[in-house]
């Protein structure tokens, strides 16, 4: 679950925030109101921010703009890292999204936001202020990681002045494409939907990564991290598969607790998904057979089923690999890049 955490200033501003962050559901929230809760009259707002850009997904400033300006400016780390920034005034009449705008979902926060409160959402990047296509938008909305975000600024900034960028995708496209972006083109800056993230296909590419990958891990008790990301590792090479592309990590309910494979997960920041024997001997599919592991845990595969399992009944990407007592295997769950505009309206809401 994602993590939010509202600050506000008066007490006109800690209802506001209170409604806020009601509206957010979906959201692990907390609320800080600095003249209304007593234990918070000694804490220092920065030190408050600069815990928060670290830990936090979407960080509300209920109050000036200019406070919460000051509060984050000497924590900012770049476009890819720096969580969604919002400003609401106290009395909850405008919502205005300060950083992170497209790939944090900023914008769309605070659109949302806005709808609840009953307020305007003031949004000022150029691509939405002229309705045009953000690339970065549309990525955040699709599971998709920005590798280079250095380069977002020449496909927008060529959209802005009404120039063609090209697309290049390993994965089907489907709907209709935005205005100003074409299929096999060589315009000067471009995007390409894929795992290779070194294809240079045009003088300005910028790369897009479908999280779209579950690694299936299957290990003897006791395995390290180091072993098991060694073995991780060999599997995302064989199969050509960026760590940008997995989305997570899988085994049997028996593994759960299991500290080298928590570890690994924790350092990927990846989450763990278990499935009994029961369930991943009822997957469908080819898969690599082991006695031994049958008499282990009650099922013939782990890393291969839990993959598949995980990924929805997708496709194995790369089969079962063993190195120093892992097993590991990838599969692919199945990914369109849809462009139809009223799904990526329907995934901002």
């Amino acid at each position: 679950m994602k993590h939010a955490k509202f600050v506000s200033f008066t007490a006109v501003g800690a209802q506001t925030a209170k409604k806020a962050a009601a509206l957010l559901p979906d959201f692990l929230t907390e609320r800080y109101a600095r003249t209304v809760d007593p234990s918070l009259a000694g804490t220092q707002l920065s030190r408050f921010a600069q815990q928060a850009m670290v830990d936090c997904d979407l960080i509300v400033f209920v109050g000036a703009v200019g406070i919460a300006v000051r509060a984050v400016a000497p924590y900012l780390a770049g476009k890819a890292f720096d969580p969604a920034v919002l400003v609401i005034d106290e009395a909850g009449r405008f919502v205005i999204p300060i950083l992170s705008g497209h790939l944090g979902g900023a914008n769309a926060l605070a659109e949302r936001l806005a709808d609840g409160l009953g307020a305007q959402a003031v949004i000022t990047t150029a691509t939405d202020a002229r309705a045009a296509f953000a690339v970065d938008t549309w990525a955040a909305a699709h599971d998709c990681v920005v590798v280079d975000p250095e380069n977002i600024k020449y496909v927008s900034g060529a959209l802005l002045r009404g120039e063609t960028v090209g697309l290049r995708s390993d994965f089907p496209v489907e709907g209709r494409l935005p205005a100003q972006v074409m299929l096999d083109g060589t315009p000067e800056s471009g995007f390409c939907i894929g795992f290779d993230t070194e294809a240079a296909s045009f003088a300005h590419t910028l790369h897009l990564v479908p999280q779209v990958v579950f690694l299936g891990v299957g290990c003897r008790k006791g395995t390290d991290e180091k072993t098991i990301e060694a073995a991780a590792q060999v599997a995302l090479d064989t199969a050509g598969v960026p760590w940008e592309a997995v989305r997570g990590i899988a085994s049997i309910d028996v593994k759960q607790n299991e500290p080298g494979l928590l570890h690994f997960c924790e350092t990927h920041g990846l989450s763990l998904t278990v499935f009994s024997a029961e369930t991943l001997q009822s997957v469908s599919g080819d898969f690599t057979p082991s006695d031994f592991v049958a008499r282990t845990v009650g099922v013939d595969n782990v890393c291969e089923r839990a993959a598949v399992c995980a990924a929805a009944g997708g496709a194995l990407r790369c089969r079962k690999r063993a190195q120093n007592g892992v097993t590991v295997a990838l599969a692919q769950r199945d990914w369109r890049a849809d462009f139809d505009e009223k799904q990526l309206e329907d995934k901002k809401l």
